[in-house]
């Protein structure tokens, strides 16, 4: 197998810790505090590789706090290639308040990046050898809406089938352009592109008029604690969430993405692919801030979501 490639545009240096409260004015003294390197693209490597597969991550990363994610994903052992910017590397805070259970979550907007910093993105971007190639994440400043439709175009004329995970005018502007297989925006996100809220019923015949549109192959849709649905030619799918104790909502959308996408590039159906990135997103909510899935937590998990499949679509 090909590694997957992934592309973060607007990674960050994930920060994680406790609080007994959060309160303004005051200082909030945390404690149990970690970091990992995040960003969609990145937590999707992160994930393939926990999970057993190839990898290799390409993202921008510049200033102060460049070097920091490169140290931070060489202690993880991930396959990468940075493309050197500018701008310095954003530092994102989750702190989760031990006293109400709450988890507070402070991203910041990153850096913007010169037309001459993309054009070196794209540049990289046509040397791996791939058929997977993973678009998650934000776009940063600098880059316009149609960025993402690009990379989508660079990716299909080498051969590679192409998965985007974004939001907002990137997600509309990469779908007008048509031709990803992949997309996985959340209830909320697929709701702000069909530009309306949707009643019950309404979300799977929009989504199948989208994939009827010929846009976009596979549409799986994250519902939070109402599951998730797949939509392709053959209809759709739809899983109810299985019953866990979350500990944060962090990279369960990537980890969701990192499993289905592995499970497409080994061989497996749609929605075998679709069942494994259920059990990645659900294992995601069971780590502490800015973990992701656990390999132990998804292999427990499928098994239960494969049952759940099999009862979902009469025991076929």
């Amino acid at each position: 197998m090909k590694p997957i490639v992934t592309l973060t545009l607007n990674p960050t240096i994930d920060g994680a810790s406790e609080a007994d409260v959060v309160r303004p004015i005051h200082k909030v003294r945390t404690r149990n505090e970690r970091f990992d390197p995040g960003g969609g693209g990145i937590n999707v490597s992160r994930v393939v590789r926990e999970l057993g597969g190839e990898t290799l991550a390409i993202y921008l990363a510049g200033g102060a706090t460049g070097p920091v994610l490169d140290a931070l994903l060489e202690r993880r052992a991930v396959p990468r290639t940075v493309v050197p910017i500018k701008g310095h590397t954003r530092i994102s805070q989750t702190v989760f308040e031990t006293s109400s259970g709450l988890e507070f979550r402070f991203v910041p907007e990153g850096p913007r990046i010169a037309p001459d910093e993309a054009q070196r993105c794209l540049e990289t971007l046509a040397h791996p050898d791939c058929d997977w190639l993973v678009a998650s994440g934000s776009l940063p400043r600098g880059l316009d809406a149609g960025f993402y439709a690009t990379v989508g175009a660079q990716a299909r004329a080498k051969g590679a089938r192409f998965v985007l995970d974004t939001s907002g005018d990137a997600l509309r502007e990469t779908l007008a352009g048509g031709g990803v297989f992949l997309c996985k925006p959340s209830q909320g996100e697929f709701e702000s592109l069909v530009g309306r809220k949707l009643e019950p019923g309404e979300l799977e015949r929009e989504a199948a008029a989208l994939v009827a549109s010929g846009k976009v192959t596979l549409l799986a849709i994250t519902l939070g604690h109402e599951g998730a649905v797949l939509v392709d030619g053959d209809g759709a799918f739809r899983l109810p969430a299985l019953p866990v104790e979350a500990r944060s909502a962090v990279g369960a959308g990537d980890s969701f993405v990192a499993a289905m996408t592995l499970g497409l590039a080994t061989g497996r159906s749609a929605r075998e692919a679709f069942v494994m990135g259920l059990a990645a997103g659900t294992a995601a909510v069971l780590t502490p801030g800015s973990d992701l899935c656990r390999r132990e937590d998804f292999e427990r998990l499928h098994v239960q979501a494969t049952r759940a499949a099999a009862a979902a679509s009469g025991g076929a």
